[in-house]
C-alpha cells in the first residue's frame, strides 16, 4: 500500500505568494505524496472565518486587500484549480493580477464536501458531508428505518428518489453556516430549494440569479444596501470542465469567468474587497475509467464517494481481505487505504464522531493517475471528462485571491 502519510498535515506551504509566483511554492506532491490539507492554516475551511475576522489583524495567507476592509464579497468559482489558472493566465488577466495565491481545499476535493467546509468553517470530519455520494440510513417514511442507502448530496436523492423529507439535511449537517452571521448569498435560482442548499447554507438570505450579469448587479446592490459580507457562487468553470474537458471550450469559459470577476470589481462600491476562491481543481480523465475487478466486487457490499475517491463498503467481516485485495490490484494507480489509516493521516481534519464515521467506507481507492473508478449506480446526463476528488496538486490547490474595488 502507498504510504498515505508521506505528506504530513501542513507540510505543503501554499499561502504566502502572489498569483504567478508558483516557483516559491512546494508543489512536489507527486504520485508518492498526496497533498494533505493544512486544516489549521491556509485551507478552504479557514477562509470564511478569516474574512469574518479580517479586522482582527493580518494572517500570512489572507490576501492583503481583505485586511481591514469594511465590506467584502466572496465569489466562488466552482472547479477552478490553481494549476489550471496558472497555466492559462493570459486568458484570465483580472484574476492573475489579484493579490494572493494557492491554498488547499479539503478531502475529498469535491464540491459537496468543500463548499460545506467553506461555509461552515470546519473540517469534513466535523460537518459530516463526507463526499458527493455517501452512505446514510435508508428510510421509507419518517422515522421508518429500512437498511442503508447512498445519498447523492448535490441532488439530495437516493435510489428511491427525492430524499429531502426522508434524510433531513439539518440532521446530516448541523453546523451553522457563516458562524450565524447570516450574510446575503447570491446563487443560482434553481438551487434555492435543494437539500444541499439547506445543508450548507441554512439560515442565509438567498438571492437567486439566472444569468451571470444578474449575479454582478445583485451582489453590488447588496453591498450598497450595507451588507458586511456577500457570498456569491458561479458554477460555469466546473460544468464546462466536466462536460467537455480541457480545450477551447474550457478556455472560453475561463475567459468568461474572468470577465465576470472584472465586471463585479467595476460594479462594487469603492473600497469593497472582492475575494475569489474555488472549491477544487480538475484532472482530465476522459475514458480512462477502471471497473471493479470481480474479486473486489465480491467483497464489497456498497460503493460511495466518486470516481477519483471511491469508497468500498466491505461485506461484514471482509474488511481486511478487501484492503489486501484492492491494494494488490490498484496500488499502482491509486492510494489504497482503510478509513482508520486515512483518519490517522489527517486527511479529514480530525477524528469523526460515530455518526459521521459510518458515512465513510471501509477501504478508499484514491486515484493518483488520471483515472476514475467506476460505480455502475452512479449515473448522469453525460460522461464526465474532467473529474476531481483526489489529493493530487491539480485537484487540491485552489486560488484564494483578492482586490479592492
Amino acid at each position: 500500500m502507498a504510504d498515505v502519510g508521506e505528506v504530513e498535515v501542513g507540510e505543503v506551504e501554499v499561502g504566502e505568494v502572489e498569483v504567478g509566483d508558483v516557483d516559491s511554492v512546494d508543489l512536489e506532491a507527486t504520485a508518492a505524496a498526496p497533498v494533505v490539507p493544512d486544516y489549521t492554516g491556509a485551507c478552504l475551511a479557514n477562509v470564511v472565518p478569516a474574512i469574518l475576522e479580517r479586522a482582527a489583524g493580518p494572517r500570512p495567507w489572507l490576501p492583503e486587500p481583505l485586511e481591514g476592509a469594511r465590506q467584502a464579497v466572496l465569489l466562488v468559482l466552482d472547479g477552478l484549480g490553481w494549476e489550471q489558472l496558472d497555466e492559462r493566465r493570459r486568458l484570465a488577466p483580472t484574476l492573475s493580477a489579484m493579490a494572493g495565491g494557492p491554498i488547499t481545499t479539503v478531502v475529498p476535493s469535491t464540491t459537496a464536501t468543500a463548499l460545506t467546509s467553506l461555509t461552515t468553517g470546519v473540517a469534513p470530519a466535523v460537518h459530516g458531508v463526507v463526499g458527493y455520494r455517501m452512505k446514510v440510513p435508508a428510510v421509507t417514511g419518517i422515522g421508518e428505518a429500512a437498511g442503508e442507502a447512498v445519498l447523492n448530496v448535490l441532488r439530495w436523492s437516493t435510489a428511491a428518489g427525492d430524499a429531502r423529507q426522508r434524510v433531513l439535511p439539518e440532521s446530516i449537517q448541523p453546523v451553522e453556516a457563516f458562524r450565524g452571521t447570516k450574510p446575503a448569498v447570491v446563487t443560482r435560482s434553481g438551487f434555492a430549494e435543494t437539500g444541499f442548499t439547506r445543508a450548507h447554507l441554512a439560515g442565509s438570505e438567498l438571492h437567486g440569479w439566472r444569468y451571470p450579469s444578474t449575479l454582478v448587479v445583485k451582489a453590488a446592490d447588496l453591498v450598497r444596501d450595507g451588507q458586511d459580507l456577500v457570498y456569491a457562487y458561479y458554477p460555469g468553470v466546473d460544468a464546462v470542465a466536466h462536460e467537455f474537458g480541457f480545450g477551447p471550450l474550457y478556455d472560453a469559459e475561463l475567459a468568461a469567468a474572468d470577465r465576470l470577476v472584472a465586471d463585479l470589481l467595476a460594479a462594487l462600491p469603492e473600497g469593497t474587497a472582492l475575494a475569489v476562491v474555488s472549491d477544487h481543481g480538475q484532472v482530465h480523465v476522459g475514458d480512462r475509467v477502471v471497473p471493479l475487478d470481480p474479486s473486489v466486487a465480491a467483497l464489497t457490499a456498497l460503493l460511495s464517494g466518486e470516481g477519483r475517491f471511491r469508497w468500498l463498503h466491505a461485506v461484514p467481516g471482509a474488511e481486511d481481505e478487501l484492503l489486501e485485495v484492492a491494494t494488490g490490484l490498484y496500488g499502482d494507480q491509486a492510494w489504497v487505504a482503510s478509513r482508520d489509516q486515512l483518519v490517522a493521516a489527517g486527511w479529514f481534519g480530525g477524528v469523526p464522531p460515530a455518526t459521521v464515521a459510518t458515512r465513510y467506507g471501509d477501504v478508499a481507492l484514491v486515484a493518483r493517475d488520471p483515472v476514475a473508478f467506476v460505480d455502475p449506480a452512479e449515473g448522469g446526463s453525460y460522461e464526465l471528462v474532467c473529474r476531481h476528488g483526489s489529493l493530487t496538486p491539480a485537484e487540491m490547490l485552489v486560488p484564494f485571491v483578492a482586490e479592492r474595488a
